[in-house]
C-alpha cells in the first residue's frame, strides 16, 4: 500500500516518521524543503502533489485550513484530478465540516473514498504516536484504514459520516480553549491572592478540576514557556470554524466567542505564533489596571525600582523614575515567567513613590 502525505508542519512531520517506523511506503511533499529532507532522510520518498495523487493508494493532507485543503484537492492542478478510482482520501487537517462534505461530494463523483480524520494531542502526542483521531466516513472505509491511523494515534474513533470527524474536532477545540482560559484565570487568582500557583496546581490537578489540558499547559504558563505545541493562530482558526458551524445550526457558544476574542487580541499583539498557553498574557498584561498605557507605566517604573536597569517600552515613550529614564519593551515583559510578571505588579503597588 502506497501512502502520500502532503504537509510536514509541527504535526505532519512526526506523524510521517511514525508511519515510516510502522513500515509504510510513504511519499511526502511540503513547501518547507528542510522538513522534506528530514523526512526523506528517515526513509520517505519525495514527489509533487500530483505525482502523489496519481501514484498513491491513500492521500493524506495535513494542512492549516479549508482553503488550503480545497486548493490542493480541487484546484486547477488539484490532486483529485489524477487520483485513481478506488483510491482513498484521508484528510487529517482540521477544517470546517461543510468543506469536508463539499470535497467528499466531488470525490464521490470520481469514485474516490474519503474520511475526514482530524487529530488532537498537539506536537508531543504526534511525536509519541498517541494522538486522538476523530473520524467521519463510511464504516467499511474506516475499518480498512484504521490500522494506518493507529500507527499515529492511541485513540481512533469513527464519529459518523463525512463531516462528523471535523465537527467532533471543533467540539474538542471548544473544550480545550475554554479549559486553557480557565486554567489561566485560576493561576492568576492564586498568585494575586498570595498563594504559590505551583502548589495550587499540585493540589487541584488530581481532583475534579484536573485535566489533560491543565497538566500540559499550566507548567508552561508558570514557566513563561510559549514555544508552540499548538499555535494561537491555529486555535483562532478552529474557533472561527466552530462559531461558523454553530451559527449555521443555531447552537449558542458564548464562552467560545469570548475566548476567541481573547486569542484574537493576542494575535493582534504579536502572539499568533506562540503556544495557546500564552493566553495567560491577557491577565498579566491588564490585571488590575485601567489601560495598557497605565500598565506599561506601572511595570516600567516597578522594573526600575526592582532592578535599577534600563528596558524599552512598547510605546517608545520615556518614563522618569528617580531621575532614571527607561524604556520598557513589551516582549521583554511577556517573556518573563508568570510569577515574575506578577511580582513586578505587586512591587509597583508596594512602592507608590515609583508611580
Amino acid at each position: 500500500m502506497k501512502i502520500g502525505l502532503i504537509g510536514l508542519g509541527i504535526m505532519g512531520k512526526p506523524m510521517a516518521k511514525n508511519m515510516l517506523k510502522a513500515g509504510y511506503d510513504l511519499t511526502v511533499n511540503d513547501l518547507n524543503e528542510a522538513a522534506v529532507k528530514e523526512v526523506v532522510a528517515a526513509g520517505a520518498k519525495h514527489a509533487d502533489n500530483r505525482t502523489i495523487g496519481a501514484s498513491c493508494d491513500i492521500v493524506m493532507p495535513m494542512l492549516p485550513n479549508s482553503p488550503q485543503v480545497k486548493a490542493v484537492m480541487l484546484g486547477e492542478a488539484g490532486v483529485a484530478q489524477v487520483m485513481q478510482p478506488g483510491a482513498t482520501f484521508i484528510d487529517m487537517s482540521s477544517i470546517n465540516p461543510m468543506a469536508s462534505k463539499e470535497i467528499a461530494q466531488v470525490l464521490e463523483g470520481k469514485k474516490i473514498e474519503m474520511l475526514d480524520a482530524p487529530v488532537s494531542g498537539g506536537e508531543p502526542k504526534a511525536i509519541d504516536g498517541t494522538l486522538s483521531f476523530m473520524v467521519g466516513g463510511k464504516q467499511e472505509v474506516f475499518d480498512r484504514c484504521k490500522p494506518l491511523l493507529e500507527t499515529m494515534g492511541a485513540s481512533v474513533v469513527r464519529c459518523g459520516d463525512v463531516g462528523a470527524g471535523n465537527t467532533t474536532k471543533l467540539a474538542n477545540q471548544v473544550v480545550v480553549a475554554c479549559n486553557i482560559q480557565a486554567v489561566a484565570e485560576a493561576l492568576t487568582l492564586a498568585q494575586m491572592a498570595g498563594v504559590d500557583p505551583h502548589l495550587v496546581f499540585e493540589a487541584i490537578r488530581g481532583g475534579l478540576a484536573g485535566s489533560t489540558v491543565m497538566n500540559a499547559k499550566a507548567p508552561m504558563m508558570m514557566e513563561g514557556n510559549d514555544k508552540p505545541g499548538f499555535k494561537i493562530d491555529l486555535h483562532i482558526k478552529d474557533l472561527n470554524n466552530a462559531l461558523d458551524c454553530a451559527h449555521s445550526v443555531g447552537a449558542p457558544l458564548p464562552m467560545t466567542a469570548s475566548v476567541q476574542e481573547i486569542l484574537q487580541w493576542l494575535h493582534n499583539g504579536g502572539y499568533g505564533q506562540s503556544d495557546h498557553s500564552a493566553i495567560i498574557s491577557i491577565h498579566t498584561i491588564g490585571f488590575g489596571l485601567r489601560s495598557l498605557s497605565t500598565f506599561i507605566s506601572v511595570i516600567a517604573t516597578a522594573a526600575v525600582c526592582t532592578f535599577n536597569t534600563k528596558i524599552s517600552t512598547i510605546t517608545g515613550k520615556r518614563f522618569g523614575v528617580d531621575g532614571v529614564h527607561c524604556k520598557f519593551e513589551h516582549r521583554f515583559f511577556t517573556a518573563l515567567p508568570l510569577v515574575t510578571k506578577l511580582r513586578l505588579l505587586k512591587t509597583s503597588r508596594q512602592n507608590p513613590h515609583c508611580l
